[in-house]
């Protein structure tokens, strides 16, 4: 195990699961099983580009098509591969209770500091019942609890209600907001939430309504860039963080904007960068075709990310 110490954040308070996180990738041998050394790859590489936090197991990390136990392996490997230093966080969110159920139990287990818990997606629940799942879920896992609001994925968007009366609950101390939405998000962290980035086209925008930090797509290739941006904004230069936000913004547009985003993007970037030595896939998604490659080059190069 290497035991890596976390980057010291540029505000002491108020982020429970670190400052710049990425939903990472999960690697997949020839076979199309997990490879797990190559995931601790992508971990490793992150962690040595800006990142406090890593989320595994989300939907970037392909969890609709990994099993729990698949899910479980991933977790176990990324610790032993960053160490004791850094937050680690577990996509337990399914839209099946028993499922996230289960996946939050095996999250302590395996080292998990945290859980993502999204809104249940496809049967589309009222809010009565995503706040029963939700409250079932967090019981189970025994761990701080990140809310993800997603409705793009979802089809529905939490209530505000619902988050007033989540907070109550000891376990919940965070969201991950994708709705895009800054004064809502005001609205949501003076419930008491720690409010997470889940946009990188509005991570500016979102430190600039109290968010605490961002879980990012992008920062597979610009994790520093995330990090100086941020440190940038804390300090007081908002000049020089819109800086930084404006020469990231082509390898934004490449990732989020080149074919079917997240894990597809994620996983040719990494190769790009020499971190994978592919970009498998499991089916439904298909991997980027060359002229969709070339494109994210085009916006990573000029981001100047790659050399």
């Amino acid at each position: 195990m290497t035991d890596t110490a976390a980057p010291t954040p540029a505000a002491s308070t108020g982020a429970p699961f670190g400052r710049v996180l990425t939903a990472m990738a999960t690697a997949f041998a020839e076979d199309g099983s997990v490879d797990l050394e190559a995931t601790q790859r992508i971990a490793r590489h992150l962690v040595e580009h800006g990142h406090d936090g890593l989320v595994v197991s989300g939907t970037t990390g392909e969890s609709p098509t990994t099993t729990p136990d698949e899910d479980g392996d991933v977790l176990a490997a990324v610790r032993d591969a960053v160490g004791s230093g850094i937050h680690l966080v577990a996509g337990v969110g399914t839209n099946d209770t028993r499922t996230s159920l289960g996946l939050a139990r095996q999250a302590k287990k395996n080292g998990a500091d945290g859980v993502l818990l999204v809104s249940p997606y496809y049967n589309k629940p009222g809010q009565r019942g995503i706040l029963q799942h939700f409250r079932q879920v967090s019981g189970a896992a025994e761990l701080p609890v990140m809310l993800y609001d997603v409705p793009g994925r979802t089809g529905s968007t939490i209530a505000l209600e619902t988050y007033e009366q989540a907070i109550a609950w000891d376990e919940v101390v965070a969201v991950k907001d994708a709705v895009g939405d800054f004064a809502r998000g005001v609205r949501i962290r003076e419930l008491g939430y720690a409010v997470y980035s889940g946009d990188d086209e509005a991570n500016l925008g979102w430190l600039a309504h109290g968010a605490v930090g961002f879980v990012s797509v992008v920062g597979h290739v610009a994790g520093d860039q995330l990090r100086a941006m941020a440190e940038s904004y804390w300090a007081g230069d908002t000049a020089a963080a819109l800086e930084t936000y404006t020469r990231m913004l082509p390898a934004i547009d490449a990732v989020m904007g080149v074919a079917n985003y997240g894990a597809t993007t994620a996983k040719a970037a990494l190769q790009l960068l020499g971190v994978l030595d592919n970009r498998r896939v499991r089916s439904p998604l298909v991997e980027l075709d060359d002229d969709e490659v070339a494109a994210l080059r085009t916006g990573l190069e000029a981001a100047g990310l790659l050399t």
